[in-house]
C-alpha cells in the first residue's frame, strides 16, 4: 500500500487558525515543512513548532503566496 501525500501548503504561506493567538490573531506565517511544521505570527513574530497532524487539525484554511 502506497500513500502519496499533496501539499496543500508549502514555505511561505500564511495560514488561518481555528483559535486565536494569545496576541489577537489567527494568520500565521509558514517557516519549516516537513515531519514538524513551524509557524511564526504575522503579529507578534512568536514562533512555534507542530507535528503535521496536530496542524492540519487546527489548520482553518491557507492564504496562498503567489
Amino acid at each position: 500500500l502506497r500513500c502519496i501525500m499533496e501539499a496543500k501548503y508549502n514555505l511561505g504561506d500564511k495560514v488561518v487558525m481555528k483559535k486565536d493567538h494569545a496576541c489577537g490573531t489567527n494568520l500565521w506565517l509558514i517557516t519549516r515543512v516537513g515531519v514538524d511544521i513551524k509557524l511564526k505570527c504575522v503579529n507578534c513574530n512568536h514562533e512555534i513548532m507542530m507535528d503535521r497532524l496536530e496542524f492540519e487539525k487546527k489548520l482553518r484554511r491557507v492564504l496562498h503566496e503567489d
